[in-house]
């Protein structure tokens, strides 16, 4: 035998010696992980023990693992050393912060253009945070706005907010609505009902009338009182708003309409669209009524009245910057004695000076 066919011979044996060496370092090193098992439990494999048979299976091939591999498939372990050499490079750990994100008060005045200017899109709103002094790119209004939940300005354009609206008609939107009493009378409890109209840029209200048997009738000549040509308190005004409730018949709204009011019927079971109304049902009650047991009709009347001047000249209106709807001429002095005036027996009070 000559020394190339020698050396062939070694290198060959050399060869299927590191072969079997390898396999013999896998099951090995299976065995160890084996045996560090807790017994009798399910066979659950450790981050370490998957990396070890993965170094120990790549190195004798897919073909051998097939005869060897007892506790999980060639492709498992194949997989494992994939994701190894994957976390070798994997570089997200020692990255930086990156780009800084938005300010909070440039991500705020982001949102309140889009929510206030509902036909702006993603350009004007840049424009103008640009005139404002802040340079943001579109796509950074895109994803500011897509994050707080806001549609596109297609989208939102085609939905006027009630707010919104409201604004736009202060001097021509009026609001009514009921609420009940209860009244004790000789004959037992009487349920009254109680229906107010209210300028809602002014906060005024009117008492347009008090009965124990509303009726069609009664909501006409209604109608009639409140869109009289003279002191009509509709008057001037180009919508109101109503709820469902049937005491809006067909006539009374129809009469409305002839006078050039237009009735905004809001749909059912929303109160918050008539919110103003609601709120002063809540004022009148909780500070007044729920206080007193009205005896007859002309004390529940007496009552009312009282709280509506009330209202208007000595409550402070939050909705109004904490002003008054119909100040006198005490309101605003700081010089003088300070006097308490007293509603409904005391549970109405007002406090101002007297003049020096």
């Amino acid at each position: 035998m000559n020394d190339a066919l020698r050396l062939l011979l070694h290198f060959f044996a050399g060869w299927v010696n590191r072969r079997q060496l390898n396999v013999i370092e896998y099951l090995k090193e299976e065995n160890i992980v084996l045996r560090e098992q807790p017994g009798g439990r399910r066979l659950r494999l450790t981050d370490a023990q998957r990396r070890r048979l993965a170094v120990r299976g790549k190195a004798i091939g897919r073909k051998a693992l097939k005869d060897v591999a007892c506790i999980v498939t060639p492709d498992t372990i194949l997989r494992w050393y994939r994701r190894l050499i994957a976390r070798k490079y994997d570089g997200s750990k020692r990255r930086g912060p990156g780009r800084p994100r938005t300010a909070e008060d440039i991500s705020e005045l982001v949102v309140r253009m889009a929510t206030e200017c509902p036909t702006w899109g993603y350009t004007r709103i840049r424009d103008a945070l640009y005139n404002l002094g802040h340079e943001i790119g579109r796509n950074t209004v895109k994803r500011i706005v897509l994050e707080h939940g806001i549609e596109p300005a297609p989208e939102r354009s085609k939905r006027m907010p009630w707010k919104t609206f409201l604004k736009a008609h202060w001097d021509v939107l009026a609001a009514a609505d009921f609420f009940t009493v209860e009244v004790l009378t000789l004959g037992g409890l009487v349920r009254y009902s109680v229906f107010f109209v209210m300028d809602l840029k002014t906060r005024r209200v009117q008492i347009a009338g008090l009965s124990c048997q509303p009726c069609e009738a009664w909501m006409k000549q209604i109608a009639r009182n409140l869109t009289d040509a003279v002191d009509g308190f509709l008057t001037g005004k180009r919508y109101i708003i109503l709820d469902r409730d049937p005491l809006y018949t067909a006539a009374f709204r129809r009469m409305l309409k002839g006078s050039g009011v237009k009735v905004l019927r809001l749909p059912a079971r929303s109160p918050n669209l008539n919110a103003l109304a609601e709120r002063f049902v809540l004022s009148v009650k909780s500070e007044c009524l729920n206080r007193v047991v009205p005896l007859s009709e002309s004390h529940l009347r007496s009552t009312i009245t009282a709280f509506v001047r009330h209202y208007h000249g000595e409550r402070p209106h939050q909705g109004l910057g904490s002003c008054l709807i119909d100040p006198d001429e005490t309101a605003g002095r700081t010089v003088g004695s300070i006097v308490c005036r007293e509603r409904v027996g005391g549970m109405l009070r007002h406090y101002y000076r007297e003049a020096a």
